[in-house]
């Protein structure tokens, strides 16, 4: 598994970004992209222009349907004529279209519908963190990180161990995600400690998402967004229903059927050529190159020609992974492969 901040590290900087960050709501067609330095800016009407970064331009791009590679040519080479083709399309949209413009430090960090509902990061680890603390009082964070996309967060229960065969012990836990920018759902799933290698897995089938879709957000263009009671109404619900999904993840026997599942994977052995069983994978899976070839290189080290064997290969891979967002990723692709059914199980183990 791979180690993040610190606790307090990432609780002082998810304060630090509660303070700075700022967002605002405006009719497309009022936004403008203006070139300032050889820099393609985003200009709010009534606020200024701010810098966008990667995922913001994603986001962009994708709105006004400009293919993602000759966006990105664009702004590299020609950000005047990049700016000529998103005011032509922002200027054609329909008078009530309006976007939400998420800023943090002066950077444009997201372009998003006007009823995206901001479950933000210091609202969600506070509730997650006080009912950890208070449904499961040993529990330890193994992991926590704040990446440009999202929050996570990664807890334990030593209290809660089960074998899945002689001398393989997993540890329950838990998985809080969330993104302030359009990356993803508020998630929160059981997540499971291989203490033999402290490979860490994510049970995606046994957890619960909400998605950031709320009510219009209304407001004049360029009007800074704060919560309305009924937006603070919406929220204290969330709130509630997520820390009900926690408890559910402290639950013993909830764990005890993960490693269910877990024990049927390590007895299902692999019939097929083992190049291929991982080839297979990693089409499934849409594994890079370089992951399959360490899936492979983790599943004949590791020794276990099972399907736990190759789940905990791919899981085993996420600690090879620099980026911390992709190693999440992998974690919840090895619980795939425990969690997806048995037909799609044997094309895979009998792959020649």
């Amino acid at each position: 598994m791979k180690q993040g901040k610190t606790l307090s590290a990432l609780a002082v900087e998810i304060e630090r970004q509660s303070t700075a960050k700022r967002d605002f709501v405006a009719a497309t067609r009022s936004l403008e992209m203006l070139v300032e330095d050889g820099a393609a800016k985003l200009s709010v009407p009534g606020v200024g222009a701010f810098g966008m970064n990667g995922h913001a331009n994603g986001q962009l791009a994708a709105h006004l349907d400009i293919p993602k590679r000759y966006y990105d040519r664009m702004a590299a080479g020609r950000p005047e004529l990049l700016a000529r083709n998103v005011n032509t399309w922002m200027g054609a949209e329909d008078v009530k279209t309006r976007r939400m413009v998420r800023t943090l430090d002066g950077t444009a960090r997201a372009f998003l519908s006007d009823r995206y509902q901001p479950f933000d990061n210091d609202l969600v680890a506070a509730a997650a963190l006080e009912t950890l603390q208070d449904v499961a009082p040993g529990m330890l964070v193994q992991s926590a990180e704040l990446t440009g996309t999202k929050l996570y967060i990664k807890a334990s229960f030593p209290m809660i161990q089960r074998e899945v065969k002689k001398g393989d012990v997993v540890e329950s836990g838990v998985l809080i995600s969330n993104s302030e920018v359009g990356a993803g759902a508020v998630d929160v799933a059981p997540f499971s400690t291989r203490l033999l290698c402290l490979n860490g897995m994510k049970h995606t089938a046994f957890g619960a998402r909400r998605n950031h879709v709320g009510r219009v957000v209304g407001g004049q263009d360029g009007a800074e967004i704060f919560q309305s009671d009924t937006l603070r109404a919406d929220v204290k619900a969330f709130l509630l229903r997520l820390r009900d999904v926690i408890r559910a993840t402290v639950d013993p026997a909830q764990f005890a059927a993960i490693v269910e599942q877990m024990a049927e994977a390590a007895g299902q052995r692999i019939e097929g050529d083992v190049v291929q069983v991982v080839e297979v994978t990693a089409k499934r899976l849409l594994l890079s190159d370089v992951e399959r070839s360490g899936v492979l290189r983790h599943l004949i080290e590791g020794g276990d020609l099972s399907r736990w064997g190759l789940a905990n290969a791919v899981t085993r891979a996420a600690a090879d992974v620099e980026d911390y967002d992709r190693a999440s990723e992998l974690e919840a692709l090895g619980g795939r492969v425990i969690e997806m059914p048995v037909a799609s199980w044997r094309e895979i183990a009998h792959a020649a």
